[in-house]
């Protein structure tokens, strides 16, 4: 146990030194973030499974915990939470329409939309992807491993 233990620390440390040696990614988020905060857009988060919980809990974080006094609010919408919306879509047209058809009733220019993949191939996100560019929004992949097809359909200039 003790050796499986230290081999996962090892390396979540690993990862965390890589991610260290380059924070170019993660400052541009922020400041695509604090944009869309302060001009009004809304930020939509999508994932599924882990990624799911995950998206869950970054909105969790914008909408509570990201909270600075004197500054605006940010406007964070999980798309992984209405389970009821979820199904019916997933039941009436297709499981890889979930995301964008939830964003085809909301997504604006400018808005913001963060789709969380392992492979980068999640069928949902890739297609939500496909709405938010036709509709202007700036688009935040965050995949692992070479990051899948989900990288073609992010945003350009970002």
């Amino acid at each position: 146990m003790n050796k499986t233990i230290n081999s996962f620390l090892k390396e979540q440390n690993s990862c965390i030194t890589k991610i260290l040696k380059d924070t170019t990614s993660i400052e541009k988020i922020i400041k695509i973030l604090i944009t869309a905060r302060d001009n009004k857009k809304k930020i939509f988060v999508m994932g599924n499974g882990g990624s799911g919980s995950t998206a869950s809990h970054l909105v969790s974080d914008l909408l509570k915990t990201a909270i600075t006094k004197g500054e605006k609010r940010f406007s964070a919408i999980s798309l992984v939470d209405n389970m009821p919306v979820i199904l019916a879509w997933s039941n009436d047209t297709d499981y890889n329409n979930i995301f964008a058809e939830q964003l085809k009733n909301h997504v604006s220019k400018g808005d913001v939309i963060i789709g969380f993949s392992g492979s980068g191939n999640s069928q949902n996100v890739i297609n939500a992807f496909t709405v938010g560019k036709k509709s202007g929004a700036i688009r935040i992949g965050i995949t692992g491993m070479s990051g899948g097809k989900l990288p073609e359909i992010r945003s350009e200039e970002h």
